[in-house]
């Protein structure tokens, strides 16, 4: 008789239910700010690098593309980022932060710091490595398996 698969225990399985409740205490924190992680995702990118073109931020924030444009259509409607059309070529935007984006940004960060910390507490730093050099490799060998499928 064959062993039933522990679904418990399967790496995809434990992930998500661990990125479900980091999100959910995230969402917690952020929910005056009236901004959901996605949308944070987005802009702390634009934060970092201003002038980025939309396929640039899909890629940096780890989301395809007609979400990320949902995303800064939201963003721009609530005067966080603004988009200019590219110098070279017209058909592209560079997205830019508002000075109320950057407001909001800087009130955001040390949350999501706090959060982390408190996140942490549960590891050493040595696990903390270890975990981050995992869930690299990890990701790049489930990258390496959709590329030839």
């Amino acid at each position: 008789m064959t062993q039933l698969f522990d679904k418990e225990q399967a790496i995809g399985h434990m992930l998500g239910l661990t990125y479900r409740k980091l999100t959910t205490l995230f969402l917690s924190r952020m929910k005056s700010y009236e901004i959901t992680p996605e949308q944070w995702s987005v802009l702390f990118q634009i934060y970092k690098a201003e002038g980025l073109i939309q396929k640039e931020i899909a890629e940096r924030s780890g989301r395809d593309r007609p979400t990320t444009t949902r995303i800064l259509d939201h963003l721009e409607q609530r005067r966080l980022v603004y988009r200019k059309i590219g110098e070279r070529d017209r058909r592209s935007f560079k997205v830019y932060i508002t000075d109320e984006g950057k407001r909001l940004m800087e009130e955001m960060i040390p949350v999501e710091r706090r959060l982390n910390e408190e996140v942490r507490q549960c590891v050493s730093d040595e696990e903390l490595d270890l975990l981050r050099e995992l869930l690299s490799r990890i990701g790049q060998h489930v990258q390496d398996i959709s590329e030839r499928e």
